[in-house]
């Protein structure tokens, strides 16, 4: 029992150690994609860089294409993240009738959505950072450029696509071959739709990667374990193993 116990604290360990690294790179890199405006209430607007040459070069891309394309990729970009959400509630119904390492994998996982989605909403009032269908003279994008106040570091839509990709693929491994280059997708769309730069959907996969993997990563077992004592989860099977 005691050599039992030493082994799950090493894991823990292991496992935390691993969050905390992972953590603390993602928020290193979301830091160096943020294009400034910490602490400056003037708005910031991107109008040189890699980024803003990025864009420009999708926007123009996307310029004198059917209007029906204009729809598909709005529509697209929507539709990803409902079926990514229902692939998150199935995985949570399933647990419910027979795993309780799904249930707690897809509880965690819309528990880091929405935190991401939190943190994806503070960076955007500290970064303030105007959306370059406005920052950036003669581009004209296939999408309405969202209102005045409505900040773009980093996309929401990359975030939410992110951790929902992220976490379903940490919860079931062969689900990641679907879910991240769907993720991936809907971010991308954003830039061709014309209201996101590159750097805003790298920062935003970057959060809601980094988040989903390190809260499942740590959380998994606990939360079997709390769902077991609400009575919430199936009893676990035999020689399960995750």
């Amino acid at each position: 029992m005691r050599e039992r116990a030493r082994s799950y604290g090493s894991v823990a360990v292991r496992r935390w150690g691993g969050a905390l690294a992972l953590v603390a790179g993602g928020v290193g890199l979301v830091g160096w994609l943020a294009p400034g405006g910490l602490g400056d209430p003037a708005v910031l607007r991107v109008t040189e860089g890699v980024s803003a040459a990025g864009y420009r070069t999708v926007v123009e891309a996307m310029a004198g294409t059917p209007d029906w394309l204009h729809r598909l990729v709005e529509l697209t970009t929507d539709a990803a993240l409902l079926i990514l959400l229902a692939l998150v509630a199935g995985i949570g119904w399933l647990g419910r009738q027979r795993d309780p390492l799904l249930l707690a994998g897809a509880v965690l996982v819309l528990v880091a959505t929405g935190a991401a989605y939190a943190l994806s909403e503070a960076s955007k009032l500290v970064v303030d950072q105007e959306r370059p269908c406005r920052a950036l003279a003669g581009v004209e994008p296939i999408s309405h450029c969202p209102e005045v106040g409505d900040w773009s570091f980093p996309s929401n839509h990359a975030t939410i696509a992110a951790a929902l990709g992220v976490g379903l693929a940490m919860v079931v491994p062969r689900l990641a071959r679907f879910t991240l280059p769907l993720a991936g997708a809907t971010a991308l769309l954003r830039v061709v739709a014309g209201v996101h730069y590159p750097h805003d959907i790298v920062a935003g996969l970057t959060l809601g990667g980094v988040l989903a993997t390190a809260t499942v990563l740590v959380a998994l077992d606990p939360t079997v374990r709390l769902l077991h004592l609400l009575r919430l989860a199936p009893p676990t099977t035999p020689g399960r193993h995750r």
